[in-house]
Parts: C-alpha cells; sequence; structure tokens
C-alpha cells in the first residue's frame, strides 16, 4: 500500500504570539518543520550572495566588523522609509522563497506525517498572494493567537523595550484578529502552557487523521 502523501501546513502568528514554542511542540510529535527567519539567517551569514547583495544597496555600515549583518543599522535604514522596505524585499523575497519551497518539497518527498513551514507573515502573503504563501499548496493554515494586549506586553518583556516601541511593532503588522478570520486551525496562545499543549496535540490529531478512514 502507498502511503498517504504528508500534509503541507502554514504556521504563522503575530509578534509574541509564541509561534516558536508551537512549531516545536509539532517537530517532538514528528513533523519536519522549515522555518522561514533560519532560512533567512543562513541566507544572510557573512560570505553569502545576499549579504553582498545587502551591503550594495544600503551600504557597508549595515555589516559588522566581523562581518556578519547589523540587523539593527539595516532596520534603521528601512524603518521609516517605505522605497527602501521595497528594495529590502526585492532583494530578499525571491532567493528566501526559493529555498523554503526547495527544503518543503524535500521534506514531502521523505514522508512525514507532516510538513511545517512556519512563516511570519503568512497570513500577509495569503492576502497579497505574493511569495511563499502562493509559491506552495497548503492543506491547512493553523494561527497561533493572542490578544493584541498580551502581544504588547509579551513582545515588550522579550525584547526588553518600552510599551510605545512594542506597540509600533504589533500595529505595523496585520492585526492578529484579521488573521484569525483566515485561519483554518487557531492555537490560543492566552493560557497556561498546559493548555496550549493540549490544543497543539489535538491539532496533531486532526491534522495527522486519514480522510478515508
Amino acid at each position: 500500500m502507498v502511503p498517504p502523501m504528508a500534509r503541507m501546513i502554514g504556521l504563522s502568528g503575530g509578534i509574541g504570539s509564541g509561534k516558536t514554542t508551537v512549531r516545536k511542540q509539532l517537530e517532538g510529535m514528528g513533523a519536519h518543520t522549515v522555518c522561514a527567519d533560519e532560512v533567512v539567517h543562513e541566507l544572510q551569514a557573512p560570505g553569502q550572495p545576499l549579504l553582498r547583495d545587502l551591503a550594495q544597496a544600503f551600504g557597508d555600515e549595515i555589516i559588522q566588523p566581523d562581518g556578519g549583518l547589523d540587523r539593527k543599522a539595516l532596520g534603521e535604514v528601512v524603518f521609516s522609509d517605505a522605497e527602501a522596505r521595497a528594495r529590502l524585499g526585492a532583494i530578499m523575497h525571491p532567493p528566501v522563497v526559493a529555498e523554503i519551497v526547495r527544503r518543503a518539497q524535500a521534506a514531502i518527498e521523505s514522508d512525514p506525517p507532516l510538513v511545517v513551514v512556519d512563516i511570519p507573515l503568512l497570513f500577509e502573503g495569503v492576502k497579497s498572494q505574493t511569495g511563499s504563501a502562493v509559491a506552495l499548496d497548503y492543506d491547512a493554515l493553523v494561527l497561533v493567537w493572542i490578544p493584541r494586549e498580551m502581544q504588547i506586553e509579551r513582545t515588550a518583556k522579550r525584547d526588553q523595550s518600552s510599551t510605545e516601541e512594542s506597540e509600533k511593532r504589533v500595529a505595523a503588522q496585520m492585526p492578529i484578529d484579521a488573521k484569525r478570520e483566515m485561519a483554518s486551525h487557531v492555537i490560543d496562545n492566552s493560557g497556561t502552557e498546559e493548555e496550549t499543549a493540549a490544543q497543539v496535540r489535538d491539532l496533531w490529531q486532526t491534522l495527522t487523521a486519514d480522510p478515508h478512514s
């Protein structure tokens, strides 16, 4: 009997929502995971062509003395400049999306129970029909949700930033309740660790159930 093809799951959340925790729990259950942030960091590593492209576009001041990317300096360049952000996206998106797709397709071939692709701006991509949101054919979209006020609180604590700065970062993303309306499954991470873990176990059972049984 030929085993069923692994399901492709898109996982996202909002800043401070705890998406990484849920991804790691799914990984512990047997999912093969692809993390967009990890792909970005690897492609921006010293010696990578993408890092040279960024330096050419935004200046050598975004490169640290050790040859690595100064993400804070790059953020300061693009944060308040829409044209710079668009230029950054044009540089970053093609190689990052191509690598995410390559890793996800390779994972499918190994036939794990689930392939979970963790993309911070997944729902933004679904709405605008861009990036790996359309490059991959997802069987389900999972959102890790917490209330906006909790996003601000957790982000400030995590980043040791002011409430005002955290509010700006939350406001820069699509509202998490708008993402909730687009999701096929929601993990409410506003409670205890045990409550979240129970929801993840239920999600696993749902997503790995044989549709023909």
